[in-house]
């Protein structure tokens, strides 16, 4: 696999470049994690790092290389692809916060003629 020497500014580990290894599309992971072991076998500490861009082109404004940024606010669980379709936040959570389970209503419309089928033709199949 490819690697790139990579900046890092912020934290523990400020102003060093280390070989960074990149994706199939050459860009190295958005975040990189530092794992401190703790003292005498205590819960250690886990230090993030957001992956930005070091200068861009002025015509493009295509990335020019690879610079990692300290997160002192990131959550180490905050793992995984982030998803277009998600959008700012599930529609589970967005329903826990309003405190509904999501059901507007048992009515779906399709019983057009009142008697309790719910093909639209009238008679019962």
């Amino acid at each position: 696999m490819r690697s790139e020497d990579t900046a890092f500014t912020g934290g523990p580990l400020d102003g060093r470049v280390l070989p960074v290894l990149l994706g199939p599309t050459g860009r190295p992971p958005a975040t990189y994690e530092v794992p401190v072991p703790g003292v005498d076998g205590g819960a250690g500490t886990v230090h993030v790092y957001r992956l930005e861009a070091a200068s861009v082109t002025p015509r493009l404004r295509l990335p020019r290389g690879w610079v990692y940024v300290y997160d002192p606010d990131a959550d180490a669980a905050e793992r995984g692809p982030k998803w277009p379709w998600s959008g700012r936040g599930s529609r589970a959570a967005r329903r826990r916060a309003a405190g509904s389970d999501g059901v507007t209503g048992t009515d779906t419309g399709a019983d057009r003629d009142g008697d309790g089928d719910v093909n639209s033709s009238g008679t019962d199949h």
